[in-house]
């Protein structure tokens, strides 16, 4: 048996980052070819379920505008003139509705898309494996790709084609509430856009980092496999009961799982604190525009509504934004 790869160090260029659409395109090829009217359902529900959040806050901004005109006339004249308002509440309500449907629906396409998916990559590998020659079995190198292959072959093409159009739909959401946003201050925009980037640099860091760990010990995940099956397989316990094999098996097992959760915790421990310090920018940020956004409601430029919608806005086109970076780093 060749030995284990030397364990890679050091984050990838920027074409082996760039690298994660061109994988993307191939999982959405896989998908379409699988199912194609599922595919499409998916394609169009994330479009609409990326525009819907723009428009109710744009609605929730008439809401409040409507209130604010309502309790001046009533003030002024003694009437409560609610008409517009209860329309635009009722609009609003319809929205939220559809976006819960057009959830709902996306969930769905999921679910028969991983089910349908999974079957053909496993088809396909299996497939593959019948013309495979008996040496290529017994290289280690190549059996734990094939290991790899057939351990995440039902989640991971689904996994990358889900992040694609995740990005897509909060790329769309992020367009729309630029373009509300814009009507305030180029600058707000920006500030959005630019808040991102630090958590975005270190979840791509980590996300690498961990993938690399994934390959890497390819081997010992390998033989934890074989050891359970040694330990808990009827055909093998004679020959473990036989010549007392099961406390040095039990112990090499424990090794490695306590050589591969020390990595675990090592990348997650780091991982966290970078995140909470990136995180820590982002409220910054939120918190420096929604003092901007609510001096500028006292001084009379923008109305109590706008300033609602300019808020709501800047906190969905953060999550926009953080849900953005983080679909990159989890295709990456």
């Amino acid at each position: 048996m060749s030995p284990p790869a030397e364990r890679p160090r050091g984050a990838p260029g920027l074409a082996g980052f760039l690298g994660v659409f061109r994988y993307s395109r191939a999982a959405i090829t896989l998908v379409w070819t699988t199912s194609r009217p599922l595919t499409v359902w998916f394609g169009t529900l994330t479009l609409i379920a990326g525009l819907l959040p723009a428009a109710i806050a744009w609605v929730g901004q008439l809401i409040v505008d409507a209130v604010v005109a309502a309790f001046n006339t009533w003030q002024q004249t003694g009437e409560a003139v609610t008409g517009e308002l209860l329309q635009w509440v009722v609009v609003e309500a319809a929205l939220v509705i559809v976006l819960a449907g057009v959830q709902r629906g996306i969930s769905t396409c999921q679910s028969l898309l991983r089910a349908q998916l999974g079957q053909r990559v496993n088809v396909m590998i299996l497939d593959k494996a019948l013309t495979l020659k008996l040496a290529q079995f017994e290289d280690s190198e190549f059996y734990d790709k094939l290991t790899r292959a057939r351990r995440e072959a039902s989640s991971r093409p689904l996994s990358l084609v889900t992040k694609t159009f995740g990005l897509a739909q909060n790329a769309i959401s992020l367009a729309s509430f630029a373009a509300l946003l814009v009507q305030f201050s180029p600058w707000a925009v920006l500030i959005l856009v630019l808040a991102g980037l630090p958590a975005f640099v270190a979840e791509t860091h980590f996300s690498g980092e961990a993938f690399r760990l994934f390959r890497w010990r390819s081997p010992e995940t390998r033989q934890q496999m074989y050891l359970e099956t040694v330990l808990a397989r009827e055909d093998y316990v004679k020959e473990v009961q036989l010549y007392d094999l099961g406390p040095e098996f039990l112990d090499r097992y424990r090794r490695i799982f306590d050589k591969l959760y020390a990595e675990d915790r090592r990348l997650t421990i780091r991982r966290d604190l970078w995140g909470f310090f990136m995180g820590v920018i982002s409220s910054a940020a939120f918190y420096g525009t929604y003092a901007w956004i609510a001096l500028s409601t006292v001084v009379g430029r923008i109305t109590l509504g706008q300033m609602t919608m300019y808020l709501m806005v800047f906190r969905q086109g953060q999550t926009a934004v953080g849900a953005i970076l983080s679909s990159i780093g989890g295709m990456y």
